[in-house]
């Protein structure tokens, strides 16, 4: 539950500007269904992978443009999401030892 409020707060703190909150809007859809359609691909689902890569690089596109705006670009959730989860994985193996 802590990891799932804290997302939510890192996504609420770096989402702020509302031509971001746009572009991501917009952005999402493609990135979600250009990703299923990569996965489909090597899922043997006979799905377009070139149409895949193109939508999923333009969610990323929107994406990136977006944290452009907002001026936050070393701030964007993955990054993020992934700082978190090295601290946690640091600080779990430091109660170990």
């Amino acid at each position: 539950m802590y990891f799932v409020l804290v997302v939510i707060k890192l996504i609420r703190n770096t989402h702020r500007h509302p031509v971001n909150q746009v572009l991501h809007f917009v952005g999402a859809p493609f990135y979600v269904l250009g990703l299923a359609l990569i996965i489909g691909y090597f899922a043997a689902i006979e799905t377009n992978l070139f149409a895949g890569v193109t939508m999923w690089l333009a969610g990323v596109a929107l994406f990136l443009s977006g944290h452009k705006i907002e001026g936050n670009m070393g701030s964007m959730t993955p990054l993020l999401l992934f700082r978190l989860l090295s601290k946690i994985a640091r600080n779990s193996v430091e109660q170990r030892v």
